[in-house]
């Protein structure tokens, strides 16, 4: 059968190359091409469309980039028209996919939705996009099924896929001193700084990460940088601040981390999964900002505290975003602070909730089967 993925940010790509690899274990014969990064290509998967094309976060950025958004939309269309695949799976990316599921309806592609939009969060109003144009979704939050039953229809839960990513990328990293010396790091506890994948976050927020550099001279700190985006960014922000760049490993930093600042998104729970200590770090344009608070129905930002439904890990978000702040968090979740036991039990808690491995093969099976009736 013909699959065409839709994914349009890193999250994204990560979880579309584990779905691709189920894939073409459930269905051998596969022809899959998608929108996507490295990670999917790597798979087995066609690209058409690399992500980091894709990539604007926030109102301003929106408006700014209209007419590539614009030119996207049509260049989407007319692929898929082109491969006539036997169905589309679209991954969050909402604004985009939600579009493109109104098209595929209209041609009678069948389409399926892998990790639901956030509607939980704002713009519920989009359910009914969904319950029109989606013929299946596939949530990865337990507390998603409650959501979609009270709009009167039925998502599909089979756990997580990155407890399948994390745990396949554990046994397969170095020992911790093969980690520090590859990354050219000292013998002093590391603090991962993940200042996110797009371009506008990075420059909003590692600007705040590093101010409480001085303030912890007996760690060295590690910004896990993203390939798209060139290392002469990651060195306009830090200066001469004493920071060491690492592309493309997060992973091998967190496996080596006492503690990290991460920006809101997967990476929070990535960090969870990893059971690294974190303060979860938040900035946008004041206009963005306002718009949000304004739309965004939950109190919460980090999926670590939505899946627990409380705040677990610390949230600074906006103007709670200062050095101040950052050090009195951070210092509190270090091996030697008063709160890094108890965050310890709740990441505990946290992974009971979220279910056991297999998700990915799980899901892949259930698009098949579905697709053979």
């Amino acid at each position: 059968m013909k699959y065409f993925i839709l994914s349009g940010e890193p999250s994204g790509d990560l979880h579309g190359s584990n779905l691709v690899t189920s894939l073409l274990q459930a269905d051998p014969s596969a022809d899959i091409v998608c929108w996507g990064g490295d990670l999917m290509t790597a798979a087995g998967a066609k690209l058409l469309k690399h992500y980091h094309d894709l990539a604007f976060m926030g109102a301003w950025e929106v408006l700014v980039h209209f007419k590539t958004i614009k030119k996207n939309f049509k260049l989407c269309r007319n692929q898929i028209e082109s491969f006539n695949p036997d169905v589309v799976i679209l991954i969050d990316y909402p604004g985009f996919n939600l579009r493109i599921a109104r098209y595929t309806h209209k041609l009678g592609i069948r389409t399926f939705y892998y990790i639901s939009p956030k509607v939980w969060a704002w713009k519920e109003s989009r359910v009914k996009t969904i319950k029109r144009y989606i013929e299946r979704l596939y949530i990865i939050f337990p507390f998603e099924i409650e959501f979609y039953r009270n709009h009167n229809y039925t998502a599909h839960y089979f756990g997580n896929p990155l407890i399948d990513e994390i745990e396949n990328r554990k046994k397969n990293l170095p020992a911790k001193s093969a980690v520090i010396e590859d990354l050219g790091l000292d013998d002093r506890p590391v603090i991962a700084l993940l200042s996110g994948s797009r371009q506008q976050e990075v420059g909003r927020i590692l600007p705040e990460m590093i101010k409480i550099i001085d303030d912890f001279p007996d760690y060295q700190f590690v910004v896990t940088a993203v390939n798209h985006l060139p290392e002469k960014f990651y060195l306009d922000i830090i200066g001469d601040l004493p920071v060491k760049i690492v592309t493309g490993k997060t992973y091998e930093v967190l496996s080596i981390a006492e503690a990290a600042l991460v920006t809101s998104g997967t990476a929070t729970l990535e960090t969870a999964l990893f059971r690294v200590p974190q303060v979860v770090c938040y900035k946008t344009s004041a206009i963005t900002y306002f718009l949000a608070d304004l739309l965004v129905k939950v109190e919460l930002i980090s999926l670590v505290n939505l899946i627990v439904e409380r705040e677990i890990v610390r949230e600074l978000v906006q103007k709670e975003l200062t050095r101040e702040n950052l050090k009195s968090e951070l210092s509190s979740i270090l091996v030697s602070g008063a709160n890094h036991s108890q965050m310890m039990e709740n990441y505990s808690m946290l992974m009971s909730l979220m279910g056991g491995p297999g998700a990915s093969s799980r899901i892949a099976d259930d698009i098949v089967f579905n697709l053979r009736k």
